[in-house]
């Protein structure tokens, strides 16, 4: 019974994980779109948000590097970018000539305002801040599907989980394609998955 338990716990973990993944993973596709379309890549919105956060002793090349777990180099190239599209600027220090501080311009500022938090995080916050859940399973699992819905994404569900799953007589049978399926299949997942309807993810 207790190895049992254990292992429903390791389960329940991993699947949580997984959803977080897939969030995370969704949230990062719908951040480069946004980017791409400003001839930005997210290093470069990752560079302003933290100059827009941190505090006059903090806002160097070197400090910049080490905030993100980036080389110099890249940080060096991110911040050229970003200067060039005048999004920030370089000051250098009034007491030590040879550091020079990093500050947002207007435009920089202005960018981050537009850009954060995204668009399609702030619809799923403001649904499922709504609602109670028993697990967080239950929470990420909708967070996701309201994520997906309003990113217009597949959800690439497991094929149990799926509309078109159903459980015949003696096999597992795809009402899509109208085909059997192996057992090792329904835990697989499944490019033209369809989400079971939930009148909370479908409600506008």
């Amino acid at each position: 019974y207790g190895a049992a338990c254990v292992k429903i716990i390791i389960m329940q973990e991993l699947e949580t994980f997984k959803l977080i993944e897939r969030i995370s993973s969704l949230l990062r596709s719908e951040e480069r779109r946004k980017y791409a379309a400003i001839g930005l890549q997210p290093v470069h919105g990752q560079v302003l948000e933290y100059l827009a956060k941190c505090n006059k002793y903090s806002n160097t090349h070197a400090a910049v590097a080490e905030y993100l777990g980036l080389t110099k180099g890249t940080v060096s190239q991110s911040i050229q970018v970003l200067e060039r599209k005048h999004y920030l600027e370089k000051v250098t220090d009034s007491l030590d000539g040879r550091v020079v501080h990093l500050s947002l311009t207007e435009s920089g500022q202005q960018l981050i305002d537009e850009l954060k938090p995204l668009d399609i995080f702030r619809q799923a916050e403001t649904k499922v801040s709504r609602q109670e859940f028993d697990t967080i399973g239950q929470a990420l699992q909708t967070t996701l599907g309201v994520l997906q819905k309003a990113n217009n994404s597949k959800s690439f569900g497991l094929c149990r989980s799926c509309r078109f799953f159903s459980v015949e007589e003696n096999h597992y049978l795809c009402g899509l394609t109208e085909q059997p399926l192996d057992r090792d299949d329904t835990d697989k997942i499944c490019r033209d998955h369809a989400p079971v309807p939930n009148s909370f993810i479908d409600q506008e």
